[in-house]
């Protein structure tokens, strides 16, 4: 055990390096400059332009030789520090992130464990019986095949725009600040509601269709055939192919889990949410290279832990892997 997950580590630090480096150079392929962007807005005189951007430029560090910004880089990840947002300057990144996260974590987190509920067990039920698969099967393809962003702008419009029932910008009123009530929690809901169901109904059809072909799956192996002909309880047998289903389901999970931090791109942007997907569009938009490497740290970090998550849960959860490890080492 000891040594298998010291090679998993070895791996994803490997893999961590690779993917951290790669996020620091794709900012820096990018068309344009992030200093010129931010000069830009201030419409300045050019005189006045020239001398900001010399600042500027030494102020981030940009003036330097690629090797030496990528060596200041590490050092400074090491530190804790993600440098400071050309967009939001001079606040710093991480203080930005750390804004954006509890909001993705709001609205991703129901949808995506309450969708995986809902969807294993309703698949689970509806392989069982052949009248509902046939009904509600092309549904649930239909949802699972509908892009966020589509969905997104649809409940908006009939909800948001023709019943005028839910709001279809922002996390809360413009007119309220964040802070601890019943008035704001409720404003906060009512904002959430519409994105989060636009990503409920999406993932609920994703996870419905998987489970269900799992389940069908499982209970046409050779194992489920066999326990069949020995007289074993339809239900016993049911129980073992639901176990076998729910393992892919759970590293989908885990994947899901892993890219919380990355917001929902698209149904951020349609409903105007303040999330790291969001975030993450205006960086590009406005060339931060500081804040785009911020973001995708963060999508990195999450994506590792939810995959080394993954192998200690199948260790746990399925023999099969026990015993493989048991026969590498003997």
């Amino acid at each position: 055990m000891k040594n298998y997950l010291g090679k998993k580590l070895l791996i994803y630090l490997l893999t961590f390096f690779l993917a951290v480096t790669i996020d620091w150079l794709i900012p820096r392929f990018m068309p344009g400059n992030p200093v010129q962007t931010m000069l830009a807005r201030a419409a300045l005189r050019p005189e006045a332009s020239e001398m900001l951007y010399s600042y500027y430029i030494k102020a981030f560090g940009l003036d330097l030789p690629l090797w030496q910004q990528y060596l200041n880089f590490w050092n400074a990840l090491f530190h804790g520090d993600l440098g400071i947002s050309v967009y939001l300057f001079p606040e710093p990144v991480l203080n930005i992130i750390l804004r954006a996260v509890p909001y993705d974590i709001f609205l991703l987190l129901p949808a995506i464990i309450l969708s995986w509920i809902a969807g294993n067990n309703f698949g689970a039920f509806a392989a069982r019986k052949s009248w509902l698969d046939n009904t509600i099967l092309p549904v649930g393809y239909i949802l699972t095949a509908t892009p966020y962003m589509w969905l997104g702008i649809l409940l908006a419009w009939v909800f948001g725009i023709v019943m005028d029932i839910f709001p279809i910008a922002g996390a809360y009123s413009f007119a309220l600040r964040p802070h601890l009530s019943w008035a704001f929690i409720k404003d906060l809901l009512w904002h959430w509601f519409l994105p989060f169901a636009s990503l409920f109904i999406v993932m609920f059809g994703g996870w419905a269709i998987g489970m269900r072909n799992m389940i069908i799956y499982e209970l046409e192996a050779d194992y489920s055939r066999y326990l069949e002909s020995l007289g074993a309880p339809r239900k016993l047998i049911r129980k073992y192919a639901f176990r076998n289903a729910m393992l892919p389901q759970i590293t989908g999970l885990a994947l899901q889990l892993g890219v919380i931090v990355a917001g929902a791109l698209a149904t951020e942007i349609v409903f105007s949410y303040p999330g790291i997907g969001y975030l993450i569009l205006q960086a590009v938009q406005n060339q931060d290279y500081f804040l785009i490497q911020g973001c995708f740290l963060f999508i990195i970090i999450g994506v590792l832990l939810s995959n080394f998550a993954i192998d200690i849960v199948y260790v746990l959860v399925d023999p099969r892997t026990r015993l493989g490890m048991t026969g590498e080492a003997s």
